[in-house]
């Protein structure tokens, strides 16, 4: 069980979703126990920010992390952070040329592809897991998460909108990574939006991006994209995939449970810094995949693929 990073560099560019800027990202391998590592290339004097809780400075439609004293920001984050927790992937750098990254296609599925088309390169450096050790729970008002001991990895989340169109697909879906894979099952769920509510958020320079591209496009009586939906479950597979990116700002793959019902990053940002503040959790390694809950090659991030290099 041992650390991963990229075995190339990869470039990848794409539209903003909430700037409408056309960006571009470098992924970029890095030493074993660096964590996964955010900077501004177009700030060159501005400082790297680890992709952390504690450094989430808005969660508005979005996980964005900063630097609070030089008001450095990158916004967007949780689908590449996705990725990389479906992938194992422990050590990256990751240079942006704007305020946000972009959305692709509105899903996990691109970064999945790149990266894995990149290479994955093994470490000589033990991996590391975040274990449970206790339930965590925050609320406020009827939304809620929680994150509670488990042998392997699940998330259940409850999907509720008062949205006829919503209303006739699946609301609570139940992942158990010990059967199911992220990049098969989870990877490829898009993020969503009313078409009703695109000029008010336009207005407040936000989803100036957002297309039927690079979004599931809900309009008052059906789904506006040509191709429609993925999966049936695919709108709250995304929020599923939101939530694994943000419990990636942990550092680590997680072995344990999480529940949300309503939650956004908001809520799963309050619940990480309250897991962190109560030390309710353990930092573990395995010597084999064996004595692990969570299977890195079969169960959550799918088959290392064959070209993958040892770099000590």
């Amino acid at each position: 069980m041992l650390q991963r990073t990229l075995h190339n560099p990869i470039k990848i560019r794409g539209t903003g979703l909430h700037s409408g800027k056309q960006i571009l990202v470098q992924l970029m391998p890095a030493p074993p126990d660096t964590g996964i590592i955010f900077r501004r290339s177009d700030l060159p004097d501005s400082s790297p920010i680890p992709a952390k809780a504690a450094n989430v400075i808005d969660t508005t439609l979005s996980t964005t992390l900063g630097n609070r004293d030089e008001d450095t920001r990158i916004g967007t984050v949780e689908h590449l952070l996705s990725a990389c927790a479906g992938l194992g992937m422990d050590n990256l750098f990751i240079d942006v040329d704007g305020p946000e990254l972009p959305i692709m296609d509105g899903s996990a599925s691109p970064f999945i592809f790149h990266m894995q088309s990149a290479g994955i390169a093994l470490q000589g450096r033990e991996k590391k897991f975040i274990r449970i050790n206790k339930t965590i729970e925050v609320r406020s008002g009827d939304i809620w998460a929680r994150i509670s001991p488990h042998e392997g990895f699940r998330v259940c989340y409850t999907l509720l909108y008062d949205h006829p169109v919503l209303q006739r697909y699946a609301s609570t879906v139940e992942v158990d990574f010990s059967t199911t894979t992220f990049v098969k099952e989870i990877s490829r769920a898009r993020t969503f939006g009313f078409a009703q509510d695109l000029q008010r958020l336009t207005q407040q320079n936000l989803a100036l991006g957002a297309s039927e591209r690079n979004a599931i496009a809900v309009g008052d009586t059906g789904i506006n994209n040509p191709e429609g939906l993925r999966s049936d479950r695919e709108f709250a597979m995304h929020k599923i995939l939101d939530c694994i990116g943000d419990l990636y700002l942990l550092g680590h793959n997680m072995i344990g449970q999480f529940e949300g019902y309503k939650s956004g990053h908001t809520i799963n940002n309050a619940l990480l810094l309250k897991l962190v503040e109560e030390d309710a959790f353990e930092i573990i390694s395995f010597e084999d995949e064996r004595g692990c809950p969570i299977s890195l090659s079969r169960g959550f991030g799918g088959e290392t693929r064959a070209n993958a290099a040892l770099a000590i």
